[in-house]
């Protein structure tokens, strides 16, 4: 299983408006673990940076009037995620910045060259519906160290993203997959299963019994005869067939 965790810095909030991505980070992982492959670029986007966004990376275009455009790196870039799972914290964003640049560039979109995209703040509001899930947030909650994060950072962000998602998905990493050779050339998928406890089974007490007959027949004098849980324990009569009215 190849994911790549991918993070991007912009000159705004929207493409449509004609903003531009200055920065992509990535990381490459393969069955839950760091490669030390990365991929990572500073961008000219050939236009100013909003002040909102300097105050959160701080760059601008001054700053980047010398690097590559996102064109002269797009074909680097797919290399590096095709076939890939893509892992985004808040992935709609991205992707659309990301699309519109494969656009400009005269290139497929995004999901053209990898093989789905998890967004990380989707999954973070359905484990913790309700509470804020930034990514300080989660480095904070699964105790990620983010002291180095003074301001936004692509392939930092794409790192320290890469650890909060291995902590939230922690459970997978009992779902151990191995591959084996079979046959020519063929490949085996096993699922290492370690042997399971055998499960505890609890009786009813004598108690418990009796206060479960006893709530029964509360039910049937509440019902005027009409429930049919000691009929069914009782069987159908002799003669006479299970299926009724009360069926």
């Amino acid at each position: 299983m190849r994911q790549i965790i991918l993070d991007t810095e912009t000159t705004g909030l929207d493409p449509k408006l004609g903003h531009r991505i200055i920065e992509i980070g990535g990381v490459e992982m393969i069955n839950r673990r760091l490669t030390q492959r990365h991929f990572h670029e500073f961008l000219n986007p050939e236009r100013e940076i909003d002040a909102g966004a300097t105050n959160v990376h701080g760059m601008t275009w001054d700053d980047l009037k010398t690097r590559p455009r996102f064109a002269d790196r797009a074909a680097q870039l797919i290399e590096f995620v095709r076939g890939a799972e893509l892992v985004i914290h808040n992935a709609p964003f991205d992707v659309g910045f990301l699309d519109a640049e494969l656009t400009l560039a005269g290139l497929q979109p995004l999901q053209t060259y990898c093989s789905g995209v998890l967004d990380t703040l989707r999954l973070a509001k359905e484990l913790h519906p309700g509470k804020r899930n930034n990514l300080n947030v989660l480095c904070e909650r699964y105790q990620v160290d983010n002291s180095g994060r003074s301001l936004h950072g692509a392939l930092l962000d794409a790192e320290l993203l890469a650890d909060v998602y291995l902590a939230m998905t922690r459970g997978q990493e009992s779902l151990a997959i191995s591959l084996e050779s079979a046959g020519a050339g063929a490949r085996a998928v096993r699922r290492a299963a370690g042997e399971r406890p055998p499960l505890a089974i609890a009786s009813a007490t004598d108690a418990e019994l009796a206060a479960h007959a006893a709530y029964l027949e509360f039910l049937d004098r509440d019902s005027k005869g009409k429930a049919i849980w000691n009929r069914i324990l009782a069987g159908p009569p002799a003669g006479g067939s299970a299926a009724g009215g009360d069926a």
